[in-house]
């Protein structure tokens, strides 16, 4: 029997994968009093209770510790994490909605009761805060990628499917270099980290002299891959860091505009600051932060060094024991952290320019005036809800900005039979066309301009030049006006115009005589 997708995604309390022995139960945790971790804190340790009690607060608000308890858990980590955890971190709305029915009819093939559309799921992951959504830059949809918190989820479920050995020699060296760097970079005796120093070269001049000697071999091919796929390790989660950057940027972001709407006329600091062009963005911890991270990625000379000694280790024979995946995650390593780097850079920007825009517009002082109305709203409606209670009717009528409700008796329903024709079809057998009458319609819409270049060639042949009212004499207007219209677009295109007045005289279609005085257009060469 398959299972629902959607049971205990929030928190309900069923079990079908697997489903448990009948006798257990698991009992939500239930705090009876809003509680402060603080004050059970002791002598700077935080007892079991207090430590208890973090973490069940913690239960309550991370995505992270809901998915992972969630019952649909696997399915949730394995297309999120498929679609999103991969190179791909940000995909347009609808078209991950047609992967995931696609993967969704595939489980379901598979005896899994999955109820919902991939639309529906993704807005139910979206309420719990395992996705995020945001405006597309290239069109008018929107896109869909991981939050921090189920970055986070993802990672350890794939960790504990596929386990990474953590206490391996690579790890431990890595860790003593660093922690004899930081010892070297953190000593205030100047005299002391020149000694540390000096041992490091004398080290290295040792190392040079046994390398010279040949004396010491190159890393074994078991030790060297060891070393490489713990630094793929490390690699592998850098580019999870900048889904909890943007979040802190965001975080930031609105906590910086409620301090604008909050904050009266005698601590406008904020405000004040913003008008002045400091960008608050930039300038806080961890926009100074990123900036140092970025610098670094975009580093030419460190850039260059890198990918030459990716292309030198991966050029060793024990590199050929390294998966595809594995192959590709260095050689893109840099692309990646430029391409995340540059999509923080964007989100800063626009951060830091709206800020500015929402003050330097007033904006924010509609805000303050919305917020005031809706506190004295809210204190208000708690001082009546003494007397009146919320559902009982106080005439007061509200036209709201939402589509009205209605029942489904107001729709008009389509009725085909309204569109059938009550009259008989009659067929009408098709005949051939005459030529002549094709041709006669033509001239009743049409000038023809054939007849006329041949009228005035042919009297050009008797005449060096001839005038447009020569021509009407030779062959006569057999279209009325149209042909009279016709013989001056020509003599304006193959012609002359004169300043002396010409009498035009033609005979109409309906057999009236016309004249006309226009001025004198005369042809001087044959028409084309």
């Amino acid at each position: 029997m398959g299972w629902p997708l959607s049971d205990k995604l929030l928190g309900t309390d069923r079990h079908p994968w697997p489903r448990p022995c009948p006798s257990f139960r698991r009992e939500p945790v239930r705090l009876p009093f809003i509680y402060d971790v603080g004050a059970v804190i002791h002598n700077g340790h935080m007892p079991a209770v207090a430590q208890t009690l973090r973490l069940a607060q913690l239960k309550e608000s991370d995505a992270a510790w809901r998915l992972l308890d969630a019952d649909s858990a696997p399915v949730i980590v394995g297309l999120l994490g498929h679609h999103l955890g991969g190179d791909e971190r940000r995909v347009d709305a609808e078209e991950l909605y047609e992967r995931l029915d696609a993967d969704l009819e595939r489980l379901r093939a598979h005896g899994l009761w999955l109820p919902l559309s991939a639309k529906g799921y993704c807005a139910q992951w979206r309420a719990a805060g395992f996705l995020t959504r945001r405006a597309s830059a290239e069109s008018r949809g929107e896109t869909l990628d991981l939050s921090p918190d189920a970055i986070v989820a993802i990672r350890f479920v794939e960790g504990r499917a596929a386990p990474r050995s953590s206490a391996t020699e690579s790890r431990l060296a890595s860790l003593a270099v660093q922690v004899r760097q930081l010892a070297i970079d953190t000593d205030p005796d100047a005299a002391t980290r020149i000694a540390l120093l000096d041992e490091e070269i004398e080290r290295i001049e040792r190392r040079i002299r046994v390398l010279r000697s040949g004396d010491e071999a190159a890393l074994d091919d078991s030790r060297a891959l060891e070393r490489a796929r713990d630094l793929l390790a490390q690699a592998s989660d850098v580019p999870d860091d900048f889904a909890r950057v943007r979040a802190d940027f965001e975080a930031l972001n609105a906590s910086l505009r409620l301090k604008i709407v909050e904050s009266d006329a005698s601590q406008a600091t904020v405000v004040d600051e913003v008008f002045r062009g400091v960008d608050h963005i930039s300038e806080s911890e961890a926009g100074r932060s990123f900036s140092a991270f970025s610098q670094l990625v975009l580093d030419p000379a460190l850039g260059a060094a890198f990918e030459a000694d990716i292309r030198r280790v991966l050029d060793r024979g024990f590199a050929r024991e390294l998966t595809p995946a594995e192959r590709r995650l260095p050689r893109s390593f840099l692309t990646t952290l430029k391409a995340r780097s540059a999509e923080i850079h964007d989100a800063i920007t626009v951060f830091a320019r709206a800020l500015r825009r929402y003050v330097q517009s007033q904006d924010y002082q509609r805000d303050r005036v919305m917020r005031s109305l809706l506190r004295d709203a809210q204190h208000a409606g708690t001082q009546a809800a003494v007397h009146i209670r919320p559902w009982h009717p106080i005439g007061l009528s509200l036209d709201l900005s939402s589509v009205a409700l209605a029942t489904i008796g107001t729709l008009d329903l389509h009725d085909p039979a309204e569109l059938d024709a009550s009259e008989e079809v009659i067929p009408i057998e098709v005949e051939v066309a005459d030529l002549e009458e094709l041709r006669a319609l033509a001239r009743e819409t049409e000038i023809d301009f054939d007849e006329l270049t041949r009228n005035v060639n042919d009297v050009l042949a008797q005449f060096t030049t001839c005038t447009v009212a020569d021509v009407l004499v030779a062959h006569p207007a057999t279209q009325g006006v149209a042909s009279v219209v016709g013989l001056l677009t020509l003599a304006a295109a193959h012609g002359a115009a004169d300043d002396e007045p010409e009498v035009l005289e033609w005979t109409s279609t309906s057999g009236v005589s016309r004249t006309a005085v226009i001025p004198t257009h005369r042809f001087t060469g044959v028409v084309s």
